[in-house]
């Protein structure tokens, strides 16, 4: 056990500030279609919502097939894994074969988007459906990837209604969360943020 009291220390920026300190993400998985018309599913963790309306962003690289898919199609998927599914979410980041696929991805049980060309991993809890609005590159070696979402789902005993409390869902339903960098959380229990009154958005 370290008695030391903790200084403030000023981080070396040679290296990325998020791979010495530990930040929790939401953690997706972005599915895009191949030229072949197969399924390619990668987990992200550096997303957000874009704004309060119905936009998403996250980041990507050029380099992977994510992006090239995305930029050909214009369109991409969202699926919120469980915490049960966190194995399964790893699975989605095996590298390429030397022929450019992931057998791994044969075993995962998918299923089709409504409104996209595009597919989801089953028994997630969330699924959004996005067309690409625009690529914003310059961020190193990696881009935004804003799109706008035109159709979403969700399991119906996820969905927040007024007669059941917000705490008591989310134990019900855990979230899991990638906590960067390399590890991984499940929140079950929640408190009510202490918004000052006449707080607006």
């Amino acid at each position: 056990m370290n008695d030391q009291e903790p200084i403030l220390t000023m981080l070396n920026l040679e290296y990325p500030v998020w791979e010495q300190v530990f930040t929790v993400h939401p953690l997706v998985i972005i599915g895009t279609v191949e030229e072949d018309d197969s399924a390619n599913f990668a987990p992200k963790h550096m997303v957000f919502p874009l704004g309060w309306e119905n936009y998403f962003g996250f980041v990507c690289t050029p380099n992977h097939a994510t992006y090239q898919n995305i930029k050909r199609t214009g369109e991409f998927t969202v699926t919120y894994p469980r915490p049960d599914q966190v194995v399964l979410t790893s699975i989605t980041a095996s590298p390429r074969c030397d022929d450019n696929t992931k057998p791994e991805l044969n075993s995962i049980e998918q299923f089709s988007a409504s409104v996209v060309d595009g597919y989801f991993i089953k028994k997630g809890y969330v699924y959004l459906e996005c067309k690409l609005m625009k690529f914003v590159d310059g961020f190193g070696e990696n881009s935004l990837v804003l799109g706008e979402i035109v159709a979403a789902r969700a399991w119906s005993d996820v969905i927040r209604t007024p007669s059941h409390d917000d705490n008591e869902s989310i134990y019900e339903h855990p979230q899991l969360v990638y906590v960067s960098p390399g590890r991984f959380a499940v929140i079950d229990e929640t408190q009510a943020f202490p918004f000052p009154t006449n707080f607006k958005k």
